[in-house]
């Protein structure tokens, strides 16, 4: 009698392009995707995009969150979502920023990443 995983064990580089396309068709803005330099502590992958509101980055957060309990990616935790200005979605090999506009501004993450190599959701296609 074999167990049945509790997670998938897909990799991040197979995990990131599920949750790209169901960020894109759920009005995410401005999708970059980081893959993080072989061996980082932190993750394989960072996904970075923008909300239109509050309410629309908690309702990004909700819908991976459904998405990684049908799809059994691991969820680690949620930050940020009762104020809805930066959302942070930990999935432990991906790790998912949803920002307000001006907060992503304000913040610039994707400036931490300069030896990662970015990609914009049309080159991940």
């Amino acid at each position: 009698m074999t167990k049945e995983k509790k997670y998938s064990e897909l990799p991040a580089s197979e995990k990131a392009p599920v949750m790209q396309d169901w960020l894109n068709e759920h009005k995410a803005r401005d999708l970059a995707v980081f893959d993080l330099p072989e061996g980082n502590p932190l993750a394989d992958k960072v996904i970075i995009c923008t909300a239109s509101s509050a309410r629309h980055a908690r309702s990004l957060a909700d819908g991976l969150t459904e998405m990684c309990k049908k799809e059994k990616f691991e969820l680690l935790r949620t930050e940020g979502y009762q104020e809805g200005q930066w959302v942070l979605v930990d999935l432990n090999d991906i790790i998912v920023h949803i920002f307000q506009e001006p907060v992503r501004e304000m913040f610039n993450l994707e400036a931490l990443w300069t030896d990662a190599e970015p990609r914009l959701m049309e080159e991940a296609e």
